[in-house]
């Protein structure tokens, strides 16, 4: 060790052989946890064609997708009822019907109009009420 000190190269510390081995020692953070894989109806149907098409190379088609022979044989079941026609559908909100558009354009009228009623009520009860406190002889 002295020659070391004599060639220029300084001895380690402590603290850097304790730095030294912090660095080296293995991340001790979590792996995330695996996602389960998703796969569209129109990639199923695709793979189901292609192994249908060479039945002999199946094994080496599903290899290269990295898929496994129970994948294969769900999705045959899903084709088989039919479901993987109804997965292709899109999702999300369906549109308005014609009908539901109709009654949204109308009902700001309704709403307009039944205002409009409510004060000729108001008008028609005053004018009766005020002919009655008139004392009016019309009606002997």
């Amino acid at each position: 060790m002295v020659q070391q000190a004599e060639m220029g190269a300084a001895i380690p510390t402590t603290a850097d052989r304790i730095r030294d081995l912090r660095s080296e020692v293995a991340d001790p953070q979590v792996v995330e946890k695996a996602k389960r894989r998703r796969f569209s109806a129109s990639y199923k149907l695709k793979i189901l064609e292609e192994v249908d098409r060479s039945p002999g190379r199946s094994g080496a088609i599903l290899r290269h997708e990295g898929l496994y022979s129970s994948h294969r044989n769900a999705w045959r079941k899903q084709r088989e009822k039919g479901v993987l026609k109804a997965l292709q559908k899109k999702r999300g909100p369906k549109g308005k019907s014609a009908e539901r558009v109709q009654i949204d354009k109308l009902w700001p009228d309704r709403a307009r109009l039944e205002r409009k009623l409510f004060k000729a009520c108001a008008i028609i009860d005053a004018k009766k009420s005020s002919r009655r406190s008139w004392g009016s002889t019309c009606r002997r």
